[in-house]
Formats: C-alpha cells, sequence, structure tokens
C-alpha cells in the first residue's frame, strides 16, 4: 500500500470514527470557531487539572479533513501537559504552512502527519488547522483564568 492511499485511510477513520467527538457537560472552557471560508464549525471543551489537558470533547460539522483533524488533536492533547500539546500544535502548524516540503515528525504528531498532504493546497490549510486553532484559544482562556 502506497503511503499516500495509506494517509486517505487514516483521515477516513478519524472521519468516519472521531475520538473525543461529543460534548461533555464538564469543562474548564468551551471554544466555538468557525472557518468562514467554508462554514465549517467545531465546539471544544477543555478540562485541565493543573497544567494537564484532562480531557478535551468537541463536536462540530463540516469536512472530512476539518472533522478528522479534530478528531487527531483531540487524541493528540489528551493526557498531555499544556507544555507537550504546544509542542504538537506548533509542529502541526509548521507542517500546514509547509506547502508539502516536510512529512512532519510522527513521533509528535502520530496520525497528524497523515494530512501533510493537506499543506499543498492552501484552501484546504485552514479546514485542517480549525480544531488545533480551537485548542489554543481554549487553553489560552484557562490559562488566563487560572491567573485571575
Amino acid at each position: 500500500m502506497e503511503l499516500d492511499s495509506l494517509y486517505q485511510e487514516v483521515i477516513l477513520d478519524h472521519y468516519k470514527h472521531p475520538l473525543h467527538k461529543g460534548l461533555s457537560d464538564e469543562k474548564s472552557v468551551q471554544v466555538h470557531h468557525v472557518n468562514p471560508s467554508c462554514g465549517d464549525e467545531i465546539t471544544l471543551n477543555l478540562i485541565f487539572e493543573g497544567d494537564v489537558v484532562q480531557d478535551v470533547t468537541w463536536d462540530g460539522v463540516g469536512c472530512s479533513i476539518s472533522q478528522a483533524s479534530a478528531s487527531i488533536m483531540s487524541d493528540l492533547v489528551h493526557g498531555k501537559s499544556v507544555e507537550q500539546a504546544f509542542l504538537a500544535l506548533d509542529a502541526f502548524s509548521e507542517l500546514m504552512s509547509s506547502k508539502g516540503s516536510i512529512k512532519g515528525d510522527d513521533a509528535i504528531l502520530e496520525d497528524g502527519v497523515a494530512l501533510a498532504g493537506v499543506s499543498k493546497f492552501p484552501a484546504r490549510v485552514k479546514c485542517a488547522l480549525l480544531g488545533w486553532m480551537a485548542f489554543k484559544d481554549a487553553a489560552l482562556q484557562a490559562r488566563e483564568k487560572e491567573q485571575k
């Protein structure tokens, strides 16, 4: 099986069987993000315990790329420290801005490397980043709340 085909399977699997989808009633913070260029939406709930992402749940509508990416992100940051989660966020952002010039570090991004091909299509990059930007927003809001 070719790598591109394998990556397509990973994306479709996350789209058809999304991880952590379904909003929990408990949350430290909730955000709602919309991609105005296509209408994809995500609502994300985070629960922090100290500096650890204790739980992340989400719900959304949109294309397979936005929904699969949200699934991948939620699984990747779950149980990680905010610092580790932000390392993954930075690595994914770099991958999406690479225009296909890098493959991504699977030790950091795990299934996220399956979305590397998206970076060749600027119109789809926002789809892939939607859940990740929602996570970043929620994490920053939670830190702000904690500091008050």
